[in-house]
Protein backbone atom coordinates (compact mmCIF):
# COMPACT_ATOMS: atom_id res chain seq x y z
CA UNK A 1 0.00 0.00 0.00
CA UNK A 2 1.28 3.29 -0.98
CA UNK A 3 1.49 5.69 2.05
CA UNK A 4 -0.83 8.93 1.59
CA UNK A 5 1.12 12.17 1.62
CA UNK A 6 -0.60 14.31 4.69
CA UNK A 7 0.76 17.14 2.71
CA UNK A 8 -0.53 16.32 -0.47
CA UNK A 9 -3.88 15.19 1.52
CA UNK A 10 -4.57 18.87 3.00
CA UNK A 11 -3.77 21.11 -0.11
CA UNK A 12 -6.31 18.56 -2.27
CA UNK A 13 -8.75 19.52 0.18
CA UNK A 14 -8.27 23.26 0.60
CA UNK A 15 -8.12 23.40 -3.01
CA UNK A 16 -11.44 21.62 -3.21
CA UNK A 17 -13.08 23.55 -0.62
CA UNK A 18 -11.91 27.07 -2.17
CA UNK A 19 -13.29 25.53 -5.57
CA UNK A 20 -17.09 24.65 -3.91
CA UNK A 21 -16.78 28.06 -2.30
CA UNK A 22 -16.66 30.43 -5.63
CA UNK A 23 -18.95 27.76 -6.76
CA UNK A 24 -21.40 28.82 -4.20
CA UNK A 25 -20.33 32.30 -3.92
CA UNK A 26 -19.78 33.29 -7.58
CA UNK A 27 -19.74 37.13 -7.22
CA UNK A 28 -17.14 36.70 -4.66
CA UNK A 29 -15.24 34.85 -8.07
CA UNK A 30 -16.20 37.76 -10.46
CA UNK A 31 -14.78 40.24 -8.16
CA UNK A 32 -11.66 38.41 -7.43
CA UNK A 33 -11.38 38.33 -11.51
CA UNK A 34 -12.72 34.05 -11.88
CA UNK A 35 -15.13 34.87 -14.76
CA UNK A 36 -15.99 30.58 -14.93
CA UNK A 37 -19.34 31.77 -12.81
CA UNK A 38 -20.43 35.27 -14.21
CA UNK A 39 -23.65 34.11 -15.16
CA UNK A 40 -24.46 33.04 -11.82
CA UNK A 41 -26.12 34.60 -8.47
CA UNK A 42 -25.18 32.68 -4.87
CA UNK A 43 -28.37 31.06 -3.72
CA UNK A 44 -29.16 32.34 -0.32
CA UNK A 45 -32.37 30.40 -0.08
CA UNK A 46 -32.63 27.32 1.96
CA UNK A 47 -31.01 25.31 -0.54
CA UNK A 48 -28.05 27.48 -0.79
CA UNK A 49 -27.75 27.46 3.16
CA UNK A 50 -28.22 23.48 3.04
CA UNK A 51 -25.65 23.20 0.49
CA UNK A 52 -23.19 25.65 2.55
CA UNK A 53 -23.66 23.30 5.51
CA UNK A 54 -23.08 20.04 3.87
CA UNK A 55 -19.66 21.91 2.61
CA UNK A 56 -18.34 22.35 6.10
CA UNK A 57 -19.43 19.39 7.86
CA UNK A 58 -17.64 17.61 4.80
CA UNK A 59 -14.27 19.84 4.79
CA UNK A 60 -14.09 19.32 9.05
CA UNK A 61 -14.92 15.77 9.01
CA UNK A 62 -12.00 15.53 6.88
CA UNK A 63 -9.17 17.99 7.84
CA UNK A 64 -9.85 16.27 11.30
CA UNK A 65 -9.12 13.35 9.95
CA UNK A 66 -6.32 14.30 8.68
CA UNK A 67 -4.34 14.91 12.23
CA UNK A 68 -1.40 17.26 12.54
CA UNK A 69 1.62 15.19 12.30
CA UNK A 70 3.49 14.62 9.89
CA UNK A 71 2.55 18.21 8.39
CA UNK A 72 5.06 20.87 7.38
CA UNK A 73 4.31 24.56 8.77
CA UNK A 74 2.05 25.77 5.30
CA UNK A 75 0.15 22.29 5.90
CA UNK A 76 -0.18 23.15 9.41
CA UNK A 77 -1.41 26.65 9.04
CA UNK A 78 -4.08 25.23 6.12
CA UNK A 79 -5.22 22.69 8.46
CA UNK A 80 -6.10 25.03 11.28
CA UNK A 81 -8.04 27.54 9.16
CA UNK A 82 -9.80 24.63 7.24
CA UNK A 83 -11.13 23.80 10.96
CA UNK A 84 -11.68 27.01 12.43
CA UNK A 85 -13.19 28.52 9.18
CA UNK A 86 -15.94 25.23 8.90
CA UNK A 87 -15.97 25.44 12.92
CA UNK A 88 -17.02 29.13 13.14
CA UNK A 89 -19.43 29.50 9.98
CA UNK A 90 -21.22 26.13 10.62
CA UNK A 91 -22.15 27.77 13.95
CA UNK A 92 -23.45 31.30 12.20
CA UNK A 93 -25.93 28.98 10.28
CA UNK A 94 -27.44 27.23 13.90
CA UNK A 95 -27.35 30.77 14.99
CA UNK A 96 -29.19 32.38 12.02
CA UNK A 97 -26.84 35.25 11.84
CA UNK A 98 -27.93 35.67 8.11
CA UNK A 99 -31.07 36.62 9.38
CA UNK A 100 -29.32 39.95 10.20
CA UNK A 101 -29.20 41.16 6.73
CA UNK A 102 -29.80 44.57 5.84
CA UNK A 103 -26.21 46.17 5.16
CA UNK A 104 -26.27 49.52 4.28
CA UNK A 105 -22.81 49.37 2.84
CA UNK A 106 -21.85 46.67 0.83
CA UNK A 107 -25.83 44.87 1.14
CA UNK A 108 -27.45 43.53 -1.81
CA UNK A 109 -29.19 46.70 -2.87
CA UNK A 110 -25.16 47.21 -4.55
CA UNK A 111 -24.93 43.77 -6.05
CA UNK A 112 -25.70 45.74 -9.20
CA UNK A 113 -23.33 48.37 -9.21
CA UNK A 114 -20.69 46.27 -7.95
CA UNK A 115 -21.24 43.97 -11.25
CA UNK A 116 -21.26 46.40 -13.29
CA UNK A 117 -17.94 47.77 -11.89
CA UNK A 118 -16.03 44.24 -11.73
CA UNK A 119 -17.50 42.16 -14.38
CA UNK A 120 -15.98 42.49 -17.90
CA UNK A 121 -18.73 42.76 -20.22
CA UNK A 122 -16.39 43.10 -23.64
CA UNK A 123 -17.33 40.49 -25.62
CA UNK A 124 -20.68 39.23 -27.16
CA UNK A 125 -20.50 36.18 -24.20
CA UNK A 126 -19.04 38.27 -21.54
CA UNK A 127 -22.14 40.75 -22.08
CA UNK A 128 -24.56 37.34 -22.56
CA UNK A 129 -23.34 36.47 -18.56
CA UNK A 130 -24.03 40.32 -17.14
CA UNK A 131 -27.57 40.48 -19.13
CA UNK A 132 -28.17 37.11 -17.30
CA UNK A 133 -27.43 38.22 -13.87
CA UNK A 134 -29.20 41.32 -13.69
CA UNK A 135 -32.41 39.56 -15.00
CA UNK A 136 -31.41 36.93 -12.31
CA UNK A 137 -31.57 39.99 -9.61
CA UNK A 138 -35.56 40.15 -9.09
CA UNK A 139 -35.83 36.08 -7.88
CA UNK A 140 -32.44 37.34 -5.41
CA UNK A 141 -34.29 40.09 -4.26
CA UNK A 142 -36.99 38.15 -3.34
CA UNK A 143 -35.09 34.97 -1.68
CA UNK A 144 -33.67 38.09 0.90
CA UNK A 145 -36.76 39.13 1.23
CA UNK A 146 -37.95 35.86 2.16
CA UNK A 147 -34.74 35.69 4.23
CA UNK A 148 -35.65 38.89 6.16
CA UNK A 149 -39.25 37.69 6.93
CA UNK A 150 -37.95 34.44 8.34
CA UNK A 151 -35.98 36.62 10.72
CA UNK A 152 -38.98 38.78 11.07
CA UNK A 153 -40.80 35.37 12.56
CA UNK A 154 -37.99 34.72 14.69
CA UNK A 155 -37.88 38.04 16.22
CA UNK A 156 -34.06 38.35 15.10
CA UNK A 157 -34.15 41.46 12.96
CA UNK A 158 -31.43 44.11 11.57
CA UNK A 159 -31.11 47.71 13.42
CA UNK A 160 -33.15 50.37 12.31
CA UNK A 161 -30.68 52.94 11.34
CA UNK A 162 -28.94 50.61 8.95
CA UNK A 163 -32.60 49.79 8.02
CA UNK A 164 -33.26 53.11 7.30
CA UNK A 165 -29.97 54.03 5.19
CA UNK A 166 -30.24 51.28 3.24
CA UNK A 167 -33.36 52.28 2.13
CA UNK A 168 -32.53 55.75 1.31
CA UNK A 169 -29.78 54.27 -0.52
CA UNK A 170 -32.17 52.55 -2.57
CA UNK A 171 -34.64 55.70 -3.08
CA UNK A 172 -31.50 57.22 -4.30
CA UNK A 173 -30.28 54.76 -7.13
CA UNK A 174 -33.66 54.04 -8.65
CA UNK A 175 -34.35 58.26 -8.79
CA UNK A 176 -31.14 58.62 -10.80
CA UNK A 177 -32.07 59.19 -14.29
CA UNK A 178 -31.27 55.75 -16.86
CA UNK A 179 -27.66 56.97 -18.36
CA UNK A 180 -26.54 58.00 -15.17
CA UNK A 181 -27.15 54.93 -13.42
CA UNK A 182 -23.58 53.73 -11.53
CA UNK A 183 -25.15 50.35 -13.37
CA UNK A 184 -25.02 51.57 -16.94
CA UNK A 185 -22.23 54.13 -16.95
CA UNK A 186 -19.44 52.05 -15.28
CA UNK A 187 -20.50 49.04 -17.15
CA UNK A 188 -17.38 47.16 -18.49
CA UNK A 189 -18.95 47.36 -22.31
CA UNK A 190 -17.11 47.75 -26.02
CA UNK A 191 -19.62 50.04 -27.82
CA UNK A 192 -22.82 52.03 -26.94
CA UNK A 193 -25.04 49.23 -28.51
CA UNK A 194 -24.10 47.53 -25.40
CA UNK A 195 -24.34 49.61 -22.97
CA UNK A 196 -27.84 50.52 -24.19
CA UNK A 197 -28.15 46.44 -23.29
CA UNK A 198 -27.12 46.89 -20.18
CA UNK A 199 -29.65 49.82 -19.49
CA UNK A 200 -32.48 47.80 -20.76
CA UNK A 201 -31.73 45.29 -18.37
CA UNK A 202 -31.21 48.17 -15.68
CA UNK A 203 -34.69 49.48 -16.16
CA UNK A 204 -36.66 46.34 -16.83
CA UNK A 205 -35.18 44.07 -14.30
CA UNK A 206 -32.56 46.37 -11.54
CA UNK A 207 -35.09 49.26 -10.57
CA UNK A 208 -38.26 47.72 -10.33
CA UNK A 209 -35.52 44.65 -7.75
CA UNK A 210 -34.72 47.31 -6.02
CA UNK A 211 -38.22 49.18 -5.61
CA UNK A 212 -39.82 45.92 -4.64
CA UNK A 213 -37.16 45.90 -1.88
CA UNK A 214 -37.55 49.55 -1.05
CA UNK A 215 -41.19 49.05 -0.13
CA UNK A 216 -40.73 46.28 1.48
CA UNK A 217 -38.45 47.63 3.92
CA UNK A 218 -40.21 50.47 4.03
CA UNK A 219 -43.74 49.55 4.65
CA UNK A 220 -43.50 45.77 6.01
CA UNK A 221 -39.76 45.50 7.78
CA UNK A 222 -38.81 48.96 9.40
CA UNK A 223 -41.16 48.64 11.59
CA UNK A 224 -40.06 45.72 13.56
CA UNK A 225 -36.74 47.17 13.06
CA UNK A 226 -34.66 46.97 16.47
CA UNK A 227 -34.32 49.95 18.38
CA UNK A 228 -31.42 48.49 20.50
CA UNK A 229 -28.48 48.69 17.66
CA UNK A 230 -26.31 46.06 19.55
CA UNK A 231 -26.77 42.14 18.36
CA UNK A 232 -27.49 41.16 22.22
CA UNK A 233 -30.74 42.57 21.54
CA UNK A 234 -31.69 39.47 19.54
CA UNK A 235 -32.49 36.45 20.29
CA UNK A 236 -29.25 34.11 21.31
CA UNK A 237 -27.46 37.73 21.08
CA UNK A 238 -24.74 37.16 24.05
CA UNK A 239 -23.42 33.87 22.24
CA UNK A 240 -23.85 35.32 18.66
CA UNK A 241 -21.59 38.12 20.35
CA UNK A 242 -19.16 36.02 21.27
CA UNK A 243 -19.06 33.66 18.56
CA UNK A 244 -18.58 37.02 16.12
CA UNK A 245 -15.50 38.00 18.25
CA UNK A 246 -13.88 34.70 17.33
CA UNK A 247 -14.89 34.88 13.76
CA UNK A 248 -13.69 38.13 13.73
CA UNK A 249 -10.13 37.60 15.82
CA UNK A 250 -9.96 33.95 15.78
CA UNK A 251 -9.44 34.49 19.53
CA UNK A 252 -12.05 33.68 22.31
CA UNK A 253 -11.43 36.91 24.09
CA UNK A 254 -14.38 38.11 26.11
CA UNK A 255 -16.42 41.26 26.24
CA UNK A 256 -15.27 42.29 28.95
CA UNK A 257 -11.31 41.67 28.26
CA UNK A 258 -12.05 43.53 24.29
CA UNK A 259 -13.89 46.60 26.55
CA UNK A 260 -10.91 46.52 29.11
CA UNK A 261 -7.98 46.68 26.65
CA UNK A 262 -9.04 49.06 24.86
CA UNK A 263 -10.05 51.82 27.48
CA UNK A 264 -6.20 50.90 28.68
CA UNK A 265 -4.92 51.34 25.23
CA UNK A 266 -6.67 54.61 24.75
CA UNK A 267 -5.07 56.07 27.92
CA UNK A 268 -1.94 55.36 26.72
CA UNK A 269 -2.44 56.70 23.27
CA UNK A 270 -4.07 60.11 24.48
CA UNK A 271 -1.11 60.63 26.76
CA UNK A 272 0.98 60.59 23.44
CA UNK A 273 -1.00 63.33 21.96
CA UNK A 274 -0.60 65.23 25.12
CA UNK A 275 3.44 65.36 24.36
CA UNK A 276 2.77 66.10 20.94
CA UNK A 277 0.81 68.85 21.68
CA UNK A 278 3.01 70.47 23.94
CA UNK A 279 5.80 70.12 21.97
CA UNK A 280 3.42 72.05 19.52
CA UNK A 281 3.43 74.70 21.69
CA UNK A 282 -0.48 73.56 23.17
CA UNK A 283 -1.57 72.86 26.42
CA UNK A 284 -2.76 69.26 25.44
CA UNK A 285 -4.73 67.37 22.67
CA UNK A 286 -8.01 68.90 23.04
CA UNK A 287 -6.11 72.69 22.42
CA UNK A 288 -4.62 71.16 19.37
CA UNK A 289 -7.51 69.38 17.95
CA UNK A 290 -9.15 72.86 17.86
CA UNK A 291 -6.27 74.46 16.50
CA UNK A 292 -6.05 71.38 13.52
CA UNK A 293 -9.94 71.77 13.12
CA UNK A 294 -9.86 75.30 12.50
CA UNK A 295 -6.95 75.99 10.55
CA UNK A 296 -7.95 76.98 6.84
CA UNK A 297 -4.72 75.05 5.70
CA UNK A 298 -5.81 71.87 6.88
CA UNK A 299 -9.08 70.64 4.98
CA UNK A 300 -10.05 71.67 1.42
CA UNK A 301 -14.02 71.76 -0.19
CA UNK A 302 -12.07 70.45 -3.52
CA UNK A 303 -12.62 66.43 -3.28
CA UNK A 304 -10.02 66.09 -5.90
CA UNK A 305 -7.48 67.79 -3.72
CA UNK A 306 -7.97 64.91 -1.07
CA UNK A 307 -7.24 61.96 -3.68
CA UNK A 308 -4.29 63.74 -4.90
CA UNK A 309 -3.28 64.39 -1.03
CA UNK A 310 -3.21 60.26 -1.08
CA UNK A 311 -1.79 59.50 -4.45
CA UNK A 312 1.31 61.55 -3.79
CA UNK A 313 1.51 59.69 -0.34
CA UNK A 314 1.06 56.64 -1.66
CA UNK A 315 3.82 56.92 -4.20
CA UNK A 316 5.95 58.39 -1.92
CA UNK A 317 5.83 55.11 0.80
CA UNK A 318 6.34 53.11 -2.30
CA UNK A 319 9.55 54.64 -3.12
CA UNK A 320 10.87 54.37 0.55
CA UNK A 321 9.71 50.82 1.32
CA UNK A 322 12.56 48.83 -0.19
CA UNK A 323 14.60 49.66 2.79
CA UNK A 324 11.93 48.19 5.15
CA UNK A 325 10.94 45.25 2.72
CA UNK A 326 12.64 42.28 1.00
CA UNK A 327 9.54 41.59 -1.12
CA UNK A 328 7.19 44.03 -2.59
CA UNK A 329 4.25 43.33 -4.57
CA UNK A 330 3.85 43.53 -8.07
CA UNK A 331 0.61 44.72 -7.96
CA UNK A 332 0.10 48.40 -8.40
CA UNK A 333 -2.50 50.72 -6.40
CA UNK A 334 -4.68 53.06 -7.82
CA UNK A 335 -6.06 56.36 -5.32
CA UNK A 336 -10.13 56.19 -5.93
CA UNK A 337 -12.68 58.31 -4.51
CA UNK A 338 -15.56 56.44 -3.16
CA UNK A 339 -18.38 56.71 -5.60
CA UNK A 340 -21.70 58.81 -5.19
CA UNK A 341 -24.16 56.74 -5.00
CA UNK A 342 -22.44 55.19 -1.74
CA UNK A 343 -20.48 58.10 -0.12
CA UNK A 344 -23.11 58.83 2.47
CA UNK A 345 -22.66 55.57 4.11
CA UNK A 346 -19.69 54.03 2.97
CA UNK A 347 -15.96 54.52 5.49
CA UNK A 348 -13.78 57.06 5.61
CA UNK A 349 -11.58 54.45 3.19
CA UNK A 350 -11.21 50.81 2.46
CA UNK A 351 -9.38 48.48 -0.16
CA UNK A 352 -10.21 46.06 -2.82
CA UNK A 353 -7.17 43.63 -3.65
CA UNK A 354 -6.31 43.07 -7.33
CA UNK A 355 -7.44 40.83 -9.56
CA UNK A 356 -5.64 37.22 -10.27
CA UNK A 357 -5.10 38.13 -13.86
CA UNK A 358 -3.17 41.16 -12.95
CA UNK A 359 -5.97 43.83 -15.14
CA UNK A 360 -7.19 45.45 -12.18
CA UNK A 361 -4.75 46.51 -9.39
CA UNK A 362 -5.11 47.39 -6.21
CA UNK A 363 -7.97 49.65 -5.45
CA UNK A 364 -7.38 52.52 -2.05
CA UNK A 365 -11.14 53.61 -2.20
CA UNK A 366 -11.20 57.15 -0.42
CA UNK A 367 -14.71 58.87 1.32
CA UNK A 368 -14.23 62.30 -0.29
CA UNK A 369 -17.87 63.27 1.08
CA UNK A 370 -18.72 66.25 2.48
CA UNK A 371 -14.56 67.08 2.18
CA UNK A 372 -14.42 70.19 4.38
CA UNK A 373 -15.48 67.92 7.43
CA UNK A 374 -11.94 65.96 6.32
CA UNK A 375 -9.15 67.20 7.96
CA UNK A 376 -5.57 66.87 5.58
CA UNK A 377 -3.38 66.31 8.24
CA UNK A 378 -5.16 62.70 9.18
CA UNK A 379 -5.49 61.47 5.21
CA UNK A 380 -1.43 60.45 5.69
CA UNK A 381 -2.26 57.44 8.52
CA UNK A 382 -5.48 56.33 6.22
CA UNK A 383 -3.31 55.93 3.12
CA UNK A 384 -0.48 54.02 4.91
CA UNK A 385 -2.95 51.72 6.65
CA UNK A 386 -4.96 51.03 3.71
CA UNK A 387 -2.87 51.57 1.03
CA UNK A 388 1.29 51.29 0.96
CA UNK A 389 2.33 49.52 3.33
CA UNK A 390 -0.62 48.55 5.01
CA UNK A 391 -3.22 46.57 2.83
CA UNK A 392 -1.97 46.44 -0.18
CA UNK A 393 1.19 45.25 0.54
CA UNK A 394 0.18 42.49 2.49
CA UNK A 395 -3.17 41.40 0.42
CA UNK A 396 -1.28 41.97 -2.71
CA UNK A 397 1.87 39.97 -1.88
CA UNK A 398 -0.79 36.95 -0.55
CA UNK A 399 -2.09 36.63 -3.74
CA UNK A 400 1.30 36.08 -5.16
CA UNK A 401 2.30 33.14 -2.94
CA UNK A 402 3.80 30.59 -5.08
CA UNK A 403 2.87 26.72 -3.04
CA UNK A 404 0.10 27.44 -1.49
CA UNK A 405 -3.68 26.51 -1.64
CA UNK A 406 -5.95 29.12 -3.21
CA UNK A 407 -7.60 28.48 -0.04
CA UNK A 408 -4.67 30.48 1.78
CA UNK A 409 -4.33 33.23 -1.02
CA UNK A 410 -7.78 34.11 -1.78
CA UNK A 411 -9.70 32.78 0.95
CA UNK A 412 -8.22 33.64 4.01
CA UNK A 413 -10.19 36.15 5.30
CA UNK A 414 -13.06 33.63 6.03
CA UNK A 415 -10.93 32.88 9.01
CA UNK A 416 -11.61 36.30 10.15
CA UNK A 417 -9.88 40.03 9.20
CA UNK A 418 -7.65 40.13 12.66
CA UNK A 419 -4.74 39.89 10.85
CA UNK A 420 -5.45 41.83 7.67
CA UNK A 421 -6.29 44.47 9.54
CA UNK A 422 -3.97 44.38 12.62
CA UNK A 423 -1.34 44.45 9.93
CA UNK A 424 -2.87 47.71 8.74
CA UNK A 425 -2.58 49.06 11.45
CA UNK A 426 0.48 48.02 12.66
CA UNK A 427 1.75 49.80 9.47
CA UNK A 428 0.56 53.28 10.59
CA UNK A 429 2.73 53.09 13.43
CA UNK A 430 5.53 51.42 11.08
CA UNK A 431 5.16 54.48 8.92
CA UNK A 432 6.25 56.93 11.56
CA UNK A 433 9.58 54.36 11.74
CA UNK A 434 9.72 54.85 7.76
CA UNK A 435 9.88 58.72 7.61
CA UNK A 436 7.11 58.94 5.95
CA UNK A 437 5.23 61.39 7.95
CA UNK A 438 6.00 65.10 7.24
CA UNK A 439 5.14 66.72 10.57
CA UNK A 440 3.87 66.35 14.02
CA UNK A 441 0.85 67.22 12.75
CA UNK A 442 0.48 64.23 10.76
CA UNK A 443 2.16 61.94 13.50
CA UNK A 444 -0.85 63.59 15.65
CA UNK A 445 -3.42 62.34 13.19
CA UNK A 446 -1.67 58.82 13.31
CA UNK A 447 -2.59 58.68 16.94
CA UNK A 448 -5.97 60.01 16.53
CA UNK A 449 -6.28 57.29 13.88
CA UNK A 450 -4.61 54.55 16.51
CA UNK A 451 -6.81 56.09 19.07
CA UNK A 452 -10.38 55.19 16.39
CA UNK A 453 -9.23 51.98 16.99
CA UNK A 454 -8.95 51.07 20.42
CA UNK A 455 -12.24 53.44 20.74
CA UNK A 456 -13.98 50.83 18.84
CA UNK A 457 -13.08 48.12 20.91
CA UNK A 458 -14.70 49.62 23.64
CA UNK A 459 -17.14 51.05 21.14
CA UNK A 460 -18.19 47.71 19.59
CA UNK A 461 -18.52 45.93 22.63
CA UNK A 462 -20.82 48.35 24.44
CA UNK A 463 -23.27 48.31 21.75
CA UNK A 464 -23.29 44.84 21.11
CA UNK A 465 -22.53 43.61 25.09
CA UNK A 466 -22.78 45.85 27.58
CA UNK A 467 -26.40 48.08 26.00
CA UNK A 468 -25.33 51.05 24.78
CA UNK A 469 -27.02 53.08 22.51
CA UNK A 470 -26.57 54.20 19.44
CA UNK A 471 -25.86 58.22 21.18
CA UNK A 472 -23.73 56.65 23.43
CA UNK A 473 -21.48 55.49 21.24
CA UNK A 474 -21.31 58.19 18.67
CA UNK A 475 -20.05 60.79 21.53
CA UNK A 476 -17.69 58.29 22.68
CA UNK A 477 -16.33 57.87 19.06
CA UNK A 478 -16.49 61.86 18.10
CA UNK A 479 -14.91 62.54 21.97
CA UNK A 480 -12.44 60.17 22.69
CA UNK A 481 -12.28 58.34 18.64
CA UNK A 482 -11.19 61.55 17.65
CA UNK A 483 -14.32 61.57 14.44
CA UNK A 484 -15.53 63.84 12.88
CA UNK A 485 -19.73 63.47 13.53
CA UNK A 486 -19.96 62.34 10.45
CA UNK A 487 -17.75 59.82 10.28
CA UNK A 488 -18.61 58.47 14.01
CA UNK A 489 -22.19 58.48 12.95
CA UNK A 490 -21.02 56.27 10.07
CA UNK A 491 -18.45 54.08 12.21
CA UNK A 492 -21.09 53.52 14.81
CA UNK A 493 -23.64 52.51 12.20
CA UNK A 494 -20.97 49.77 10.45
CA UNK A 495 -20.06 48.07 14.09
CA UNK A 496 -24.20 48.02 14.02
CA UNK A 497 -24.59 45.65 10.63
CA UNK A 498 -21.24 44.00 11.44
CA UNK A 499 -20.23 42.76 15.00
CA UNK A 500 -16.75 41.99 16.12
CA UNK A 501 -15.21 43.25 12.94
CA UNK A 502 -13.85 46.59 14.68
CA UNK A 503 -12.05 44.59 17.15
CA UNK A 504 -9.87 43.17 14.51
CA UNK A 505 -7.49 45.88 13.96
CA UNK A 506 -6.46 46.17 17.69
CA UNK A 507 -6.70 42.37 18.38
CA UNK A 508 -4.49 42.04 15.15
CA UNK A 509 -1.96 44.91 15.76
CA UNK A 510 -1.38 43.32 19.19
CA UNK A 511 0.19 40.11 18.03
CA UNK A 512 2.07 41.48 15.16
CA UNK A 513 4.09 43.83 17.84
CA UNK A 514 3.92 41.37 20.15
CA UNK A 515 5.40 38.87 17.57
CA UNK A 516 7.89 41.60 16.31
CA UNK A 517 9.27 42.12 20.07
CA UNK A 518 10.06 38.30 21.10
CA UNK A 519 11.64 37.97 17.23
CA UNK A 520 13.67 41.17 18.13
CA UNK A 521 14.77 40.05 21.82
CA UNK A 522 15.54 36.51 20.96
CA UNK A 523 17.46 37.62 17.59
CA UNK A 524 19.17 40.87 19.26
CA UNK A 525 21.56 42.34 17.24
CA UNK A 526 21.46 39.77 14.52
CA UNK A 527 17.69 41.09 13.98
CA UNK A 528 16.34 42.54 10.59
CA UNK A 529 13.34 44.38 10.36
CA UNK A 530 13.14 43.51 6.51
CA UNK A 531 13.41 39.85 6.92
CA UNK A 532 11.13 40.05 9.97
CA UNK A 533 8.23 41.89 7.64
CA UNK A 534 9.12 39.02 4.64
CA UNK A 535 8.42 36.79 6.96
CA UNK A 536 5.04 38.04 8.24
CA UNK A 537 3.93 38.40 4.73
CA UNK A 538 5.09 35.00 3.80
CA UNK A 539 2.26 32.95 4.69
CA UNK A 540 -0.15 34.80 4.00
CA UNK A 541 -2.85 35.79 6.41
CA UNK A 542 -3.15 33.80 9.51
CA UNK A 543 -5.78 33.04 12.50
CA UNK A 544 -4.09 34.95 15.46
CA UNK A 545 -3.55 32.21 17.19
CA UNK A 546 -1.34 30.44 14.12
CA UNK A 547 1.06 33.48 14.29
CA UNK A 548 1.65 33.42 17.52
CA UNK A 549 2.46 29.79 17.68
CA UNK A 550 4.38 29.99 14.37
CA UNK A 551 6.91 33.38 14.78
CA UNK A 552 8.94 31.41 17.62
CA UNK A 553 9.16 28.37 15.45
CA UNK A 554 10.55 31.01 13.17
CA UNK A 555 13.24 32.68 15.51
CA UNK A 556 13.96 29.15 16.84
CA UNK A 557 15.06 28.18 13.02
CA UNK A 558 16.89 32.06 12.33
CA UNK A 559 19.15 31.33 15.73
CA UNK A 560 19.62 27.75 14.83
CA UNK A 561 21.07 29.10 11.16
CA UNK A 562 23.10 31.73 13.10
CA UNK A 563 21.16 33.92 11.14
Amino acid sequence: MVAVDPNAAVTELADAFWEGVLQRDPVQATILGDDRYDDRLPDIGPDGRAANAAALRDVLGKAQAIGPDGLNVESVITRDMLILVAQNHLEALDRKLYQLAVDHIFGIQTLPMQLAQYQAADSPERLAKLIARLEAYPRHIEQHIDVLREGLADRRTSAAIPVRRAIEQIERVVATPLADSPIVATARVVDDAARARVGEATRAHVYPALQRLRDFLADEYEAHARQQPGVSATPGGEAAYQLSIRMETSVAATPREVHDFGLADLANIEAEKDAIARRLGHADRFALREALTNDPANRTADPSKIVELAREQTARAFATAPRYFGRLPRADCEVLAVEPYREREAPPAFYMQPSIDGSRPGQYYLNTYQPEERKLHKVAAITFHEATPGHHFQLAIEMELKGLPRFRTLGSRMAGVAYVEGWGLYCERLADEMGLYLSDEERFGMLDAQAFRASRLVVDSGLHAFGWDRQRAVTFMHERGSLPLVDAEIEVDRYTIWPGQALSYKMGQREIERARREVSEKLGDRFDLRAFHDEVLAHGSLPLATLRREIPVWVAAAVSAGV
